[in-house]
């Protein structure tokens, strides 16, 4: 669960510096994930599975 301050969530008490810099991280994040994962099924012959594709 994410800390609370008083009533407020944490949140709303980040700056706009702190937010972009959570949502670059988080964007850098996702791209090292698609790349990943697009490198993992590059060479892959498509509709076959991957055990009979590299054997």
């Amino acid at each position: 669960m994410t800390k609370r301050i008083g009533n407020k969530h944490e949140a709303q008490h980040r700056g706009r510096e702190e937010r972009l810099d959570i949502r670059r991280t988080n964007i850098a994040r996702e791209a090292v994930k698609q790349a990943t994962a697009r490198a993992k099924y590059r060479n892959q012959v498509r509709n076959q599975p991957a055990i009979a594709a590299a054997a």
